[in-house]
């Protein structure tokens, strides 16, 4: 990575986290909880394939690509701090990859989660749970990790690891247009080690902390709900993979379901709005959180912090 492209990288970061603490104060307390972005930090992928039917027109306006069509994509993981547990959501690319990977995907590593780990004081056996929005390589990456013998293992190994039950079974048993996306060293490893637990459908983990379907990307594809002191923040995974995704119609190409993805996206955003949830953005790469407007002709876009 070039250094004009570090520079800019961590001054994105930089702002990001100014961002966040506008919004949750230095202390990063949300309610009685705590819940503090992390970054595994970024990648890129095809401009086409994450707008879908979107013209380039349009999206390159936000996101402009590279000489190779790839537009630059964060990998925001959250960890929740709440009822004396650390609870991590989404993973990242994790550290398991060789130099082709990386060149392949413009893997722009300034940190890795667990160094993003270190800034708060954790280290793998302090997290007590892993939540997974979906098992792709890039949201499930750092499960697993190799050890001093080259054998894959689980990253977190006083965790127990939490998928839809449906989500893991569509892994496990992928098919020609999904396989590259599921890769089993992510998540076969966890089950040999006994520490998969599996939700089905919409569910709670602590008053507070629950999983809710957001069908569409994936079949069993689940967004984490944070509620404390009457405030909501909702860590959105890919249904809505970044802030230019706003848009209804702004649906990306590797989704499975797009109507759905639509439809989905279209509770989220009016739930939002009315009920004045917090969104977190996964994928974004400047953007971690923020509360959705409507304008007057009844579109969403992201509240300015100022």
């Amino acid at each position: 990575m070039g250094t004009a492209l570090k520079v800019s990288f961590q001054k994105n970061i930089k702002l990001g986290t100014q961002k966040v603490k506008q919004l949750l104060g230095e202390d990063m307390k949300f309610g009685d909880f705590n819940i503090f972005p992390l970054t595994d930090g970024r990648f890129r992928l095809d401009g086409g394939a994450m707008f879908g039917v979107v013209p380039r027109v349009l999206w390159e306006k936000c996101c402009p690509a590279d000489d190779q069509n790839r537009i630059p994509l964060s990998l925001t993981c959250l960890l929740i701090q709440a009822h004396g547990k650390n609870i991590l959501v989404d993973t990242g690319l994790g550290l398991k990859h060789d130099k082709k990977f990386e060149h392949m995907f413009a893997v722009e590593r300034t940190a890795s989660l667990l160094d993003s780990l270190k800034t708060i004081g954790l280290s793998s056996t302090d997290i007590h749970f892993v939540i997974n929005t979906h098992l792709h390589f890039d949201h499930a990456g750092g499960n697993t990790v190799l050890d001093d013998q080259g054998q894959t293992v689980p990253t977190f190994p006083k965790a127990k690891y939490f998928v839809q039950r449906g989500e893991y079974e569509d892994a496990v048993h992928a098919n020609e247009r999904t396989r590259a996306s599921y890769r089993r060293e992510n998540f076969h490893p966890i089950m040999h080690k006994n520490q998969w637990e599996f939700f089905v459908g919409n569910s709670e983990l602590f008053a507070g902390v629950s999983v809710v379907v957001t069908s569409g990307h994936t079949p069993h594809h689940q967004s984490v709900k944070v509620e404390s002191e009457g405030k909501t923040a909702f860590f959105l995974g890919d249904v809505i993979p970044t802030v230019s995704h706003l848009p209804l119609p702004y649906i990306m190409g590797y989704d499975l379901s797009p109507l759905q993805t639509m439809e989905t996206k279209r509770w989220i955003l009016d739930s939002a709005f009315e009920e004045g949830w917090l969104l977190m953005f996964e994928h974004d790469p400047q953007i971690q959180m923020g509360y959705v407007q409507k304008d007057v002709e009844g579109k969403y876009f992201l509240k300015s912090q100022t």
